[in-house]
């Protein structure tokens, strides 16, 4: 069986990445509506208010599935009720594991390969080049959006009004960082949009005036771009590499009409699996007739949720939830604990020490799980070099931290915590109380608007999704101050 098929998200494609950020498989919840939510239509199909009734725009859908070969199982209904977002898949019979729930042929798949301007995208590949990646696909949807005849026109129509897209790139900032301070995503979204606006007029906006007969001036539009990136970061899949290919460039992303309506949870019921002809959606658990079929995205921390997304899942639904300690906090902690200066400039050596390892990075965060240390190597080199004596470190530095054999007290294991030398303790507590710092609020203030639920439920859909980001962050940091905080001197 080929390997299963998630939503490639570990981050924006247009983001670069930390030196040390967990790479969580592929990239996209709920008792509130998320990425579905906004009404449907592309405003370049029919746009809102002015196209078909639901009904039409689903039956026109599956007219143009058994058109094209894309088959849907009898025990399957596109449908907006009884889904948590939007459109959703429901079981309209009971399925059980292994069952398939619908196959689409590759030709169907929308990218650069496939779209009507293929050959002049592979013509022009070389100057397409980006940090990104997504250029020739967002081409080829800039053209087909725009283009009265293209063969996918039933499938946008199902597509969410671009305009109304609730990622936290179209928040105001002054609301993004209110809501979302301390948590990464308004510095994801800042680099997220240097990088959408210089690829936009660097690259893509020369390409459409130089080929002007392909792109009419209605796509030509940074706004429509970023909507565009957006849509890509919520719907678009990457195909996994093979194993043997694990150092080679990820694919690039495409569009798989029918696997982009299915939802998100943590706990899913169906994956998706590619083969050499079709891409699959089986079942994975027992699926009662009634409830939703949700995809994975993949094991998202609630923060690339919403980032990505729009959305994030309620607490404690996320078990891939996680929470940061910026590698820098981690320094901080130390050197604020220094008592004079000719011990700062050994933590500074220190620091400059685990750089040149590639341990950490200004711009790096150790990421904490719920029940794991995902970068436990990272952290448990980091609190070792810092905290050990300065004679051990000069023979530690020879060595550069090879051939060490690791020991079991020092396992960073959520459970093994309490068990850490009282230096790493200490130091670990002090870097989660310098990141508790960086919240605009604190757990209780949380914690009191969750647990009143007239108040929460006159929050707006922004507020109540970033409360579910920083309560979650929250309750893994003071989970981790407790643990670090038992049997200190």
């Amino acid at each position: 069986m080929a390997a299963p098929a998630k939503r490639a998200r570990a981050r924006s494609p247009v983001t670069v990445a930390s030196p040390v950020l967990r790479a969580a498989p592929a990239p996209l919840p709920l008792s509130n509506p998320g990425r579905g939510h906004v009404t449907c239509s592309s405003p370049l199909a029919a746009g809102p208010g002015g196209g078909e009734p639901d009904g039409d725009l689903v039956a026109g859908f599956l007219r143009w599935c058994a058109g094209v070969g894309l088959e849907l199982s009898p025990k399957v209904a596109v449908s907006r009720q009884g889904t948590v977002a939007g459109y959703g898949m429901v079981a309209r019979e009971s399925v059980q594991p292994g069952e398939l729930l619908f196959a689409v042929p590759r030709s169907v798949l929308l990218s650069p390969h496939t779209c009507s301007i293929s050959g002049l995208l592979e013509r022009e590949r070389d100057t397409l080049q980006s940090l990104s990646g997504w250029v020739p696909l967002l081409l080829a949807l800039l053209h087909e959006l725009q283009a009265p005849a293209s063969p996918w026109s039933p499938y946008f129509a199902l597509w969410p009004e671009l305009g109304r897209l609730e990622h936290p790139m179209f928040w105001p900032e002054e609301e993004r960082l209110r809501l979302l301070k301390g948590t990464g995503v308004p510095e994801a979204v800042e680099k997220d949009l240097v990088n959408i606006r210089s690829e936009y007029y660097s690259i893509v906006l020369p390409f459409m005036e130089a080929h002007s007969d392909f792109f009419s001036p209605t796509v030509r539009s940074l706004d429509l771009y970023r909507q565009l990136v957006a849509l890509v970061m919520a719907y678009s899949f990457q195909e996994p590499l093979e194993e043997e290919d694990d150092e080679k460039e990820p694919n690039s992303p495409l569009m798989v009409p029918a696997a982009d309506i299915l939802n998100h949870i943590a706990n899913h019921n169906a994956n998706l699996e590619y083969s050499a002809d079709y891409l699959r959606m089986v079942a994975t658990q027992p699926i009662p007739k009634g409830h939703e079929i949700f995809n994975t995205y993949g094991q998202m921390a609630n923060w690339q949720l919403i980032h990505m997304y729009g959305f994030a899942e309620p607490y404690p639904d996320n078990t891939d939830d996680t929470a940061d300690i910026q590698m820098v906090a981690v320094r901080d902690a130390a050197l604020q604990g220094a008592k004079d200066e000719a011990e700062r400039q050994l933590l500074c050596e220190r620091w400059d020490f685990l750089c040149t390892l590639e341990m950490v990075g200004e711009e790096g965060a150790f990421v904490i799980g719920r029940e794991e240390v995902l970068t436990e190597e990272e952290l448990a080199t980091t609190l070792k070099v810092l905290c050990m004596p300065a004679k051990e470190f000069q023979g530690y530095k020879v060595q550069a931290g090879r051939g060490e054999q690791e020991r079991e007290e020092d396992s960073l294991k959520i459970t093994n915590i309490p068990k850490l030398q009282v230096a790493w303790r200490r130091l670990l507590r002090d870097s989660v109380l310098l990141t508790l710092q960086t919240y605009a609020t604190d757990l209780k203030t949380d914690q009191d608007l969750l647990s009143n639920k007239e108040v929460y439920a006159k929050l707006s859909w922004r507020e109540q999704q970033a409360l579910q980001v920083r309560y979650g962050q929250k309750m893994i940091l003071h989970q981790l101050l407790e643990l670090t905080n038992e049997q200190l001197p």
